[in-house]
């Protein structure tokens, strides 16, 4: 190999390790989540209307004859007709709980529940994007767009690089604006507002005719309630403080609470035909990126 060869090769390694530098550590983690997730999912493609081959299949009455592909019919004896990949890209809305109650960490070890939010929800708008559809910071961006430009806008409102992130709200829950409709919603939160007030939201944006998918972030210590003894509780958002003398003793009550909660949070979304999903900051992200992918991977509307 020449030496000018070599040259160029070094210089084009060189640029690429100092553009990767440059890459917010949000994106290169959601990268990661994301490329780890594809492996597992077998794409958004589903028959419809586009251009693009995607099988073939055998003939069913009340397929029309122009279907039929008849060079690949020839070949047997039975009659197969080609199925085109459905082409139109589905636009989804992203938001994320910007409250105070999101900083929260039980151990230094765990991200904080904004933290993942930001995570899943960057990883998820890779995948989106790979899979062809338009993705949208709500609240922020007007119109959803599939570019890569869109992921980077999206990044730099997220950690702060950007002069969209005074648009972000900070609110526990999203202000339901108007959509257009078969648009998707995805809210990250802890969920942990009244659940009238979530009920209110959730139902303002179904009653467009939006599919909604709510995925709630915990830390285990919110879940589980591990603490002992005489402990102090310090609210985020000026709830004031709690000091309670044996906390173990308010465990059952407390977990009895959450699963209830929780159920009211399935009960909802099933009813509306939304998803619910739920992550520890303790578990890893793979997971429930999974699941919330897997639920946008529904057929949408023909």
């Amino acid at each position: 190999m020449d030496t000018t060869r070599l040259t160029a090769q070094a210089a084009l390694r060189q640029g690429a390790e100092q553009a990767a530098a440059k890459l917010p550590p949000l994106l290169v983690m959601a990268e990661r989540v994301a490329s780890t997730v594809v492996q597992g999912v077998h794409g958004r493609r589903r028959v419809g209307t586009g251009e693009t081959f995607w099988q073939f299949r055998r003939f069913q009455f009340g397929d029309p004859a122009q279907r039929i592909d008849w060079r690949r019919s020839a070949k047997g004896q039975n009659v197969f007709v080609r199925e085109n990949e459905w082409e139109a890209a589905q636009s989804v809305w992203l938001w994320r709980d910007g409250s105070a109650s999101m900083n929260y960490a039980s151990s230094a070890d765990l991200s904080t529940k904004l933290g993942r939010a930001d995570l899943l929800l960057t990883a998820l708008a890779i995948l989106l994007i790979r899979g062809g559809e338009r993705i949208a910071l709500y609240g922020v961006d007007r119109v959803p767009s599939g570019s890569r430009a869109a992921l980077s806008r999206l990044v730099a409102t997220l950690v702060g690089e950007s002069d969209d992130q005074q648009r972000l709200e900070t609110s526990s829950l999203p202000t339901a604006g108007p959509l257009s409709r078969h648009s998707h919603i995805v809210l990250f939160s802890d969920f942990l507002s009244p659940l009238q007030e979530i009920e209110s939201t959730v139902r303002a944006f179904a009653a467009q005719g939006i599919r909604g998918h709510l995925l709630q972030v915990l830390d285990p210590a919110e879940e589980d309630l591990p603490f002992r003894g005489r402990t102090r509780f310090e609210g985020f958002e000026n709830d004031g403080e709690l000091t309670v003398g044996r906390v173990e003793g308010l465990r059952d009550a407390y977990l009895r609470r959450m699963s209830a909660r929780q159920a009211a949070l399935i009960d909802l979304t099933r009813g509306l035909g939304w998803t619910w999903t739920f992550h520890r900051t303790d578990r890893p992200a793979q997971a429930a990126l999974l699941n919330l992918y897997s639920a946008l991977s529904l057929p949408g509307p023909a």
